[in-house]
């Protein structure tokens, strides 16, 4: 069974974890805190994240594959090695016209 989060002072490679679930979307957890968090997501063709409005700024990068990224109005396409920062208060859905593999930060302060 996998833990909640990943081992602290241990070396690991995210690129080269392959948690893909087919037709799906798998998050695991890097670091939690209540103040934020760092997730790895991997997301199958076709399939995508939708969050109606972020409250928070969230931090994505991808590190395997493309996405697209809507924020608000607008549209992004990111590959490999591309970041994006989605402001708080803003709609945004992320999709996969191809799998893809991203880190997920997200700061939870300075919005009390």
């Amino acid at each position: 069974m996998e833990s909640s989060e990943f081992e602290k002072s241990k070396i690991f490679i995210i690129v080269g974890l392959d948690h893909y679930v087919d037709n799906g979307v798998f998050m695991k957890t890097i670091l939690k805190r209540p103040t934020g968090n760092v997730s790895a997501v991997f997301i199958d063709r076709g399939e995508q994240i939708t969050e109606n409005l972020s409250r928070f700024d969230h931090f994505i990068q991808i590190i395997e594959g493309k996405a697209e990224v809507q924020i608000d109005d607008h549209s992004f396409s990111l590959i490999s090695g591309e970041s994006i920062i989605i402001p708080a208060h803003s709609k945004n859905t992320i999709r996969a016209n191809e799998r893809f593999k991203m880190i997920s930060t997200i700061i939870k302060s300075g919005y009390e």
